[in-house]
Protein backbone atom coordinates (compact mmCIF):
# COMPACT_ATOMS: atom_id res chain seq x y z
CA UNK A 1 0.00 0.00 0.00
CA UNK A 2 1.72 3.43 -0.96
CA UNK A 3 0.26 6.31 0.70
CA UNK A 4 3.10 9.04 -1.11
CA UNK A 5 0.74 10.55 -3.72
CA UNK A 6 2.53 10.56 -7.83
CA UNK A 7 4.42 13.27 -9.21
CA UNK A 8 2.90 15.99 -10.36
CA UNK A 9 2.68 15.61 -14.13
CA UNK A 10 4.23 17.48 -17.00
CA UNK A 11 1.84 19.31 -19.22
CA UNK A 12 1.45 17.49 -23.02
CA UNK A 13 -0.67 19.87 -25.04
CA UNK A 14 -3.48 17.83 -24.61
CA UNK A 15 -5.87 21.32 -24.40
CA UNK A 16 -3.28 22.74 -26.87
CA UNK A 17 -5.69 26.03 -28.90
CA UNK A 18 -8.65 25.54 -26.70
CA UNK A 19 -10.35 28.25 -23.94
CA UNK A 20 -11.41 26.85 -20.50
CA UNK A 21 -13.64 28.56 -17.34
CA UNK A 22 -13.59 26.61 -14.58
CA UNK A 23 -16.27 28.04 -11.80
CA UNK A 24 -15.07 27.90 -8.36
CA UNK A 25 -11.51 28.04 -9.10
CA UNK A 26 -10.23 29.68 -6.40
CA UNK A 27 -8.87 28.20 -3.09
CA UNK A 28 -6.85 25.08 -3.11
CA UNK A 29 -9.22 22.61 -4.42
CA UNK A 30 -10.12 20.74 -7.49
CA UNK A 31 -11.35 23.96 -9.49
CA UNK A 32 -7.81 25.83 -8.57
CA UNK A 33 -5.75 22.22 -9.96
CA UNK A 34 -8.09 22.32 -12.97
CA UNK A 35 -7.43 25.67 -14.08
CA UNK A 36 -3.89 25.16 -13.48
CA UNK A 37 -3.49 21.76 -15.23
CA UNK A 38 -5.40 23.49 -18.49
CA UNK A 39 -3.16 26.03 -19.02
CA UNK A 40 0.03 23.53 -18.78
CA UNK A 41 -1.84 21.52 -21.07
CA UNK A 42 -1.96 24.53 -23.81
CA UNK A 43 -5.19 26.35 -22.93
CA UNK A 44 -6.52 29.96 -22.43
CA UNK A 45 -7.99 29.93 -18.87
CA UNK A 46 -10.67 31.95 -17.80
CA UNK A 47 -11.89 31.19 -13.50
CA UNK A 48 -14.66 32.39 -11.70
CA UNK A 49 -15.39 32.44 -8.28
CA UNK A 50 -17.80 33.85 -5.73
CA UNK A 51 -14.72 35.25 -3.29
CA UNK A 52 -13.42 38.11 -5.38
CA UNK A 53 -9.99 38.50 -3.16
CA UNK A 54 -9.41 34.53 -3.35
CA UNK A 55 -10.21 34.53 -7.28
CA UNK A 56 -7.73 37.66 -7.45
CA UNK A 57 -4.77 35.33 -5.48
CA UNK A 58 -6.00 32.25 -7.39
CA UNK A 59 -4.92 34.10 -10.69
CA UNK A 60 -2.10 35.73 -8.97
CA UNK A 61 -0.82 32.20 -7.47
CA UNK A 62 -1.45 30.43 -11.34
CA UNK A 63 0.53 33.13 -12.92
CA UNK A 64 3.18 32.14 -10.17
CA UNK A 65 3.16 28.47 -11.08
CA UNK A 66 2.74 28.41 -14.75
CA UNK A 67 3.28 31.99 -16.29
CA UNK A 68 0.46 32.18 -17.10
CA UNK A 69 -1.96 34.82 -15.18
CA UNK A 70 -5.92 33.23 -16.39
CA UNK A 71 -8.43 35.97 -17.09
CA UNK A 72 -11.09 36.11 -14.13
CA UNK A 73 -14.73 36.61 -13.45
CA UNK A 74 -17.13 36.80 -10.15
CA UNK A 75 -19.58 34.82 -10.59
CA UNK A 76 -22.36 33.04 -7.93
CA UNK A 77 -23.88 30.34 -9.06
CA UNK A 78 -27.30 30.41 -7.50
CA UNK A 79 -27.63 34.10 -9.61
CA UNK A 80 -28.64 33.24 -12.79
CA UNK A 81 -27.30 37.41 -14.08
CA UNK A 82 -24.07 36.15 -12.47
CA UNK A 83 -24.19 33.38 -14.44
CA UNK A 84 -24.85 35.00 -17.55
CA UNK A 85 -22.17 37.84 -16.84
CA UNK A 86 -20.01 35.10 -16.46
CA UNK A 87 -20.48 33.30 -19.74
CA UNK A 88 -20.57 36.49 -21.15
CA UNK A 89 -16.79 37.96 -19.82
CA UNK A 90 -15.24 34.31 -20.94
CA UNK A 91 -16.23 34.98 -24.49
CA UNK A 92 -15.94 38.48 -24.76
CA UNK A 93 -12.33 37.70 -22.99
CA UNK A 94 -11.96 34.56 -25.05
CA UNK A 95 -13.47 34.81 -28.02
CA UNK A 96 -15.08 31.65 -28.00
CA UNK A 97 -15.74 28.41 -24.96
CA UNK A 98 -14.13 25.23 -26.45
CA UNK A 99 -14.90 23.76 -22.44
CA UNK A 100 -17.16 24.51 -19.35
CA UNK A 101 -15.74 22.93 -16.30
CA UNK A 102 -18.54 22.86 -13.54
CA UNK A 103 -17.03 22.32 -10.60
CA UNK A 104 -18.81 24.48 -8.12
CA UNK A 105 -20.14 22.93 -5.12
CA UNK A 106 -21.06 23.03 -1.86
CA UNK A 107 -20.80 20.17 1.13
CA UNK A 108 -21.36 19.92 4.29
CA UNK A 109 -22.50 17.88 7.26
CA UNK A 110 -26.19 17.33 9.20
CA UNK A 111 -28.36 14.44 9.83
CA UNK A 112 -31.95 14.57 8.01
CA UNK A 113 -33.52 15.12 11.59
CA UNK A 114 -31.24 18.13 12.00
CA UNK A 115 -31.34 20.20 8.35
CA UNK A 116 -33.70 23.03 7.78
CA UNK A 117 -35.08 23.58 4.39
CA UNK A 118 -32.24 26.39 3.95
CA UNK A 119 -29.56 24.08 4.46
CA UNK A 120 -30.66 21.75 1.74
CA UNK A 121 -31.87 24.27 -0.52
CA UNK A 122 -28.78 25.95 -0.85
CA UNK A 123 -26.69 22.84 -1.22
CA UNK A 124 -28.82 21.21 -3.81
CA UNK A 125 -28.98 25.41 -5.05
CA UNK A 126 -25.07 25.32 -5.71
CA UNK A 127 -24.58 22.39 -6.55
CA UNK A 128 -27.18 20.90 -8.76
CA UNK A 129 -28.52 23.95 -9.94
CA UNK A 130 -25.73 25.90 -9.84
CA UNK A 131 -24.42 22.99 -12.96
CA UNK A 132 -27.51 24.03 -14.81
CA UNK A 133 -27.40 27.46 -15.01
CA UNK A 134 -24.05 27.25 -16.23
CA UNK A 135 -24.58 24.44 -18.29
CA UNK A 136 -27.86 26.27 -19.70
CA UNK A 137 -26.20 29.13 -20.20
CA UNK A 138 -22.81 27.98 -22.35
CA UNK A 139 -24.68 25.59 -24.25
CA UNK A 140 -26.38 27.62 -27.05
CA UNK A 141 -23.21 28.94 -28.03
CA UNK A 142 -21.27 25.59 -28.10
CA UNK A 143 -24.37 24.13 -30.27
CA UNK A 144 -23.79 27.19 -32.61
CA UNK A 145 -19.90 26.36 -32.96
CA UNK A 146 -20.83 22.84 -33.38
CA UNK A 147 -18.18 21.68 -30.41
CA UNK A 148 -17.40 21.79 -26.98
CA UNK A 149 -17.38 19.72 -23.87
CA UNK A 150 -18.78 20.47 -20.56
CA UNK A 151 -16.73 18.50 -17.32
CA UNK A 152 -19.02 18.55 -14.23
CA UNK A 153 -17.77 17.39 -10.79
CA UNK A 154 -20.02 15.06 -9.01
CA UNK A 155 -18.91 12.56 -6.69
CA UNK A 156 -19.40 8.67 -4.92
CA UNK A 157 -21.92 10.03 -2.58
CA UNK A 158 -24.16 9.79 -5.78
CA UNK A 159 -23.33 6.50 -5.76
CA UNK A 160 -23.04 5.21 -2.05
CA UNK A 161 -24.54 5.95 1.18
CA UNK A 162 -22.87 8.25 4.20
CA UNK A 163 -24.45 9.59 7.38
CA UNK A 164 -24.75 13.37 7.35
CA UNK A 165 -24.30 13.73 3.48
CA UNK A 166 -28.13 13.25 2.43
CA UNK A 167 -28.12 16.66 0.55
CA UNK A 168 -24.73 16.39 -0.71
CA UNK A 169 -25.38 12.85 -1.95
CA UNK A 170 -28.96 14.07 -2.90
CA UNK A 171 -27.30 17.17 -5.53
CA UNK A 172 -24.25 15.05 -6.56
CA UNK A 173 -27.09 11.96 -7.96
CA UNK A 174 -28.44 15.07 -9.15
CA UNK A 175 -25.85 15.80 -11.27
CA UNK A 176 -24.70 12.62 -12.43
CA UNK A 177 -28.50 12.37 -14.09
CA UNK A 178 -28.10 15.42 -15.37
CA UNK A 179 -25.15 14.92 -17.32
CA UNK A 180 -26.42 11.98 -18.51
CA UNK A 181 -29.58 13.35 -19.73
CA UNK A 182 -27.82 16.94 -21.17
CA UNK A 183 -25.67 14.51 -23.03
CA UNK A 184 -27.99 12.98 -25.13
CA UNK A 185 -29.47 16.35 -25.87
CA UNK A 186 -26.03 18.21 -27.03
CA UNK A 187 -24.66 14.80 -29.06
CA UNK A 188 -26.01 15.94 -32.28
CA UNK A 189 -25.02 19.39 -31.46
CA UNK A 190 -21.22 17.85 -31.27
CA UNK A 191 -21.17 18.90 -27.59
CA UNK A 192 -19.95 16.57 -25.21
CA UNK A 193 -20.99 16.06 -21.30
CA UNK A 194 -19.22 14.05 -18.94
CA UNK A 195 -18.50 13.97 -15.07
CA UNK A 196 -15.88 13.06 -12.62
CA UNK A 197 -17.39 11.11 -9.10
CA UNK A 198 -14.03 11.74 -6.60
CA UNK A 199 -14.27 9.86 -3.45
CA UNK A 200 -11.91 12.05 -1.33
CA UNK A 201 -9.23 14.77 -2.53
CA UNK A 202 -7.71 16.72 0.20
CA UNK A 203 -7.24 20.41 0.66
CA UNK A 204 -7.45 22.63 2.62
CA UNK A 205 -10.60 23.91 2.97
CA UNK A 206 -11.99 20.00 3.10
CA UNK A 207 -10.25 19.59 6.60
CA UNK A 208 -11.92 22.32 7.82
CA UNK A 209 -15.25 21.24 7.54
CA UNK A 210 -15.44 17.71 7.86
CA UNK A 211 -16.18 16.49 11.42
CA UNK A 212 -13.22 15.43 13.36
CA UNK A 213 -12.02 11.67 13.00
CA UNK A 214 -14.00 10.77 9.59
CA UNK A 215 -11.34 12.12 7.33
CA UNK A 216 -9.16 9.12 8.70
CA UNK A 217 -11.86 7.28 8.59
CA UNK A 218 -12.37 7.68 4.93
CA UNK A 219 -8.87 7.75 4.13
CA UNK A 220 -8.38 4.28 5.89
CA UNK A 221 -11.17 2.94 3.45
CA UNK A 222 -8.81 4.12 0.22
CA UNK A 223 -6.73 1.45 -1.51
CA UNK A 224 -3.64 3.69 -1.72
CA UNK A 225 -3.84 4.78 1.76
CA UNK A 226 -4.17 8.22 1.50
CA UNK A 227 -6.94 11.15 -0.04
CA UNK A 228 -6.45 11.98 -4.19
CA UNK A 229 -4.37 15.06 -4.40
CA UNK A 230 -6.28 17.56 -6.32
CA UNK A 231 -4.92 17.60 -9.14
CA UNK A 232 -5.52 13.71 -9.69
CA UNK A 233 -9.21 14.68 -10.07
CA UNK A 234 -8.05 17.34 -12.68
CA UNK A 235 -5.73 15.02 -14.61
CA UNK A 236 -9.50 13.18 -15.13
CA UNK A 237 -11.30 16.54 -15.80
CA UNK A 238 -8.47 17.55 -18.77
CA UNK A 239 -8.65 14.15 -20.15
CA UNK A 240 -12.25 14.58 -20.46
CA UNK A 241 -12.14 17.78 -22.06
CA UNK A 242 -9.45 16.65 -24.61
CA UNK A 243 -10.04 15.27 -28.15
CA UNK A 244 -8.80 12.18 -26.93
CA UNK A 245 -12.24 11.56 -24.69
CA UNK A 246 -14.06 12.36 -28.11
CA UNK A 247 -16.28 8.98 -27.85
CA UNK A 248 -17.65 9.40 -24.32
CA UNK A 249 -20.10 11.48 -23.82
CA UNK A 250 -23.05 11.20 -20.92
CA UNK A 251 -20.25 9.09 -18.73
CA UNK A 252 -19.91 9.36 -14.46
CA UNK A 253 -15.83 8.23 -14.52
CA UNK A 254 -15.23 7.49 -10.48
CA UNK A 255 -11.97 8.99 -9.86
CA UNK A 256 -11.26 6.82 -6.55
CA UNK A 257 -9.82 3.83 -5.06
CA UNK A 258 -12.47 2.91 -2.84
CA UNK A 259 -14.48 0.17 -3.32
CA UNK A 260 -17.85 -1.57 -1.94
Amino acid sequence: MSKLAPPYPKGRNLLEGKTVLVTAAAGTGIGFSAARRAIEEGARVMISDIHERRLSDAAQELKKLTGTEPGTTLCDVTSEQDVQDAIQAALSGLGHLDVLINNAGLGGFGHVVDLTDEQWSKVLDVTLNGTFRMTRAVLPHMLERGSGAIVNNASVLGWRAQPGQSHYAAAKAGVMAFTRCVAMEAAEGGVRVNAVAPSLAMHEFLSKVTPEGLLDELIAKEAFGRAAEPFEVANVMIFLASDYASYMTGEVVSVSSQHP
